[in-house]
């Protein structure tokens, strides 16, 4: 149990989504909906008619958010009125909290998974497969491929089916590019650090103004690494970010900053996020997710930005999903009563008021075309990137890979160290780390 909670509860960045998700396996085959999991005869009973209460757990939101998760509950238990559902807030900590209930046989019947943290309880055995509960009108093959397989396990069954996600795209200042003189938004990195040049501006000496405010951490640059053939861990979960193809694809990152001194992070200039970055005018381009509109748009009024793809890496096309399911402990004493709330929340009418607000993009294809979001002018990149997107996800190692990636990564960045340097002691650190915890 102790090294089972040891590591962080989530992701930073994973944090930020869902206030709002390894490898890409974007080619593996949809699960059929017939097929029948293992546990397929302790499903097959009929749904009883008996008043039940499940439990779900998940994190707080925005008050839009919860009015929105509200109103998908009361609809559910309209169609369902034998079903109470307990939704439980768990507040700080939370994949501890999650982690600690399971182990204790506490744990709820459904709660929230991010894809950062799926690998690791699919591995202990404490989720329930859902495909023997699944019926052909689910429609499985809805999901965008990448997300559906984000909450796969290596048996090849689904234990969980994502709530909702978001890409990154490239946001830019239409303003600034008009001044710069810039009539054409980069396609790719070469074009973008071309742009980010023309775009920075000084003041003796001094940046006032990035051209491109960069995120240097392992979450927004996973997708840098991949693109130029090299992998973040390897098949026994160990780190592997030490390697020539690693090098390559975030060398550019790095010298756009030491460099070209066209881009920073958003602590260059004093800002907390590349948001906030962008917003108050000290970057005029940012790579950044779906969160990032409603605040933008709340926050900075006046500001006339757009949104596109982002730039091929390396001739490819590649851009990070960062997305959460719903999963069922394998525990739950009403797993027939915990599917058809998953069923509910994940298929097409739950996902379909969950999402319309842009608040959070649909994981189902169907739903973002039916609301509209795969020709709204600022969403449309993101949802184009969901089938190449690369899911914020490796083994369960991947908190010690990440933490040491981004304790050395910053130094690099920074240039008080090359980045051969730089990986390598992450890379050795991480699986010194990793083998002690075994």
């Amino acid at each position: 149990m102790k090294k089972w909670l040891t590591g962080i509860s989530l992701a930073a960045v994973s944090s930020m989504i869902v206030i709002s998700g390894c490898g890409n396996q974007a080619n593996n085959a949809s699960p059929s909906p017939s097929t029948p999991a293992a546990s397929a005869a302790a499903t097959a009973a009929p749904k009883s008619a008996e008043p039940v209460t499940i439990t779900l757990n998940g994190w707080g939101s925005s008050p839009e958010e919860t009015a929105l998760f509200q109103q998908v509950l009361k609809d559910f238990q309209a169609k369902h009125p034998n079903i109470t559902v307990k939704f439980d807030v768990i507040a700080d900590q939370y994949m501890d909290v999650i982690k600690t209930r399971l182990v204790g046989g506490e744990g709820a019947d459904v709660f929230f998974l991010d894809a950062f943290e799926a690998p690791g309880l699919i591995a202990k055995n404490v989720l329930e497969p859902l495909d023997g509960y699944v019926k052909p009108e689910f429609d499985v093959a809805d999901f965008e491929a990448p997300l559906l397989n984000a909450f796969k396990g290596k048996d090849g069954k689904s234990y969980g089916f994502p709530k909702d996600t978001s890409t990154l795209a490239l946001f830019y200042n239409k303003k600034d590019f008009a001044e710069a003189g810039i009539t054409k938004v980069p396609t790719t990195w070469e074009e973008l650090q071309d742009a980010a040049k023309k775009l920075t501006k000084a003041d003796g000496g001094k940046v006032s103004r990035f051209g491109f405010g960069a995120a240097p951490e392992l979450a927004r640059q996973m997708f840098m690494i991949q693109a130029a053939g090299g992998k973040v861990s390897d098949d026994n979960g160990n780190a592997a970010y030490s390697s020539p193809e690693a090098l390559k694809g975030l060398q550019p990152v790095v010298d756009m900053h030491l460099k070209d001194k066209s881009a920073g992070e958003p602590k260059d200039l004093g800002a907390g996020w590349g948001g906030e970055m962008f917003g108050q005018h000290k970057a005029s381009m940012v790579i950044e997710g779906n969160w990032a509109i409603p605040y933008l748009q709340s926050t900075f009024k006046d500001l006339d930005f757009a949104t596109a793809e982002l730039p091929t890496t390396f001739g490819k096309k590649a851009t990070m999903a960062y997305t959460v399911a719903y999963v069922m402990n394998k525990s739950s004493k009403h797993k027939q009563e915990a599917y058809e709330l998953i069923s509910y929340l994940t298929g097409k009418e739950g996902m379909k008021t969950w999402t319309s607000k842009g608040l959070a993009l649909p994981a189902r294809k169907s739903v973002a075309k039916e609301l509209g979001f795969d020709k709204d002018p600022l969403r449309a990149a993101l949802v184009a990137g969901n089938s190449y997107s690369i899911p914020w996800q490796a083994k369960e190692t991947l908190p010690t890979i990440m933490n040491n990636f981004n304790n050395q990564f910053i130094s690099a960045y920074q240039g008080k160290v090359t980045l051969e340097e730089a990986l390598k002691k992450a890379q050795d650190t991480a699986n010194k780390e990793i083998a002690a915890s075994k």
